[in-house]
């Protein structure tokens, strides 16, 4: 399992570092929602987003045996369950506050994934993109403490 660990936390410090990257983008476009360009930006850096997290919540679900299965509400399933301890097994994840960000970015990027033709509400993504920035604020102090637990791990690790 050690190794495990620190291929876990390994990959969650490169998605984090994707997820710097995502919000310094967003912060090219996200002033210019009047335009079409700054919208469709917008909205692509806010799906990208919402993949970077639920990458990390893919990795952490199945390293410690709470994986989900892939049919209908998945994805939802998977985001309420990183906001759960979970007795024995790991701490949650993210606060209720981040839940409450992520799943607006979830409903977001289905929404965005689903439409072939999609005119994008300037008022909707800016809603969209203000739960982003409020995420942007709390995200890494949650993630530090998850890496914290699993640094515990790793240290009393036989």
């Amino acid at each position: 399992m050690n190794g495990d660990i620190q291929t876990l936390k390994a990959e969650i410090e490169a998605d984090l570092a994707t997820i710097a990257a995502i919000y310094a983008a967003l912060d090219r476009y996200s002033g210019k929602l009047d335009t079409e360009e700054g919208r469709i930006a917008t909205a692509y850096y806010l799906h990208n987003l919402y993949n970077a997290f639920e990458n990390i919540f893919r990795r952490v679900a199945k390293t410690f045996g709470n994986a989900i299965g892939e049919d209908s509400g998945w994805h939802a399933d998977l985001l309420r369950r990183m906001r759960l301890d979970i007795p024995d097994v790991r701490p949650h994840l993210i606060s209720e506050t981040a839940y409450d960000c992520l799943d607006e970015l979830r409903r977001f990027r289905h929404i965005f994934r689903s439409a072939y033709r999609l005119e994008l509400d300037t008022d909707r993504l800016a809603l969209v993109l203000k739960k982003a920035q409020a995420l942007r604020e709390i995200y890494r102090a949650e993630m530090a403490q998850f890496l914290s637990f699993l640094d515990g791990l790793l240290s009393s690790a036989p």
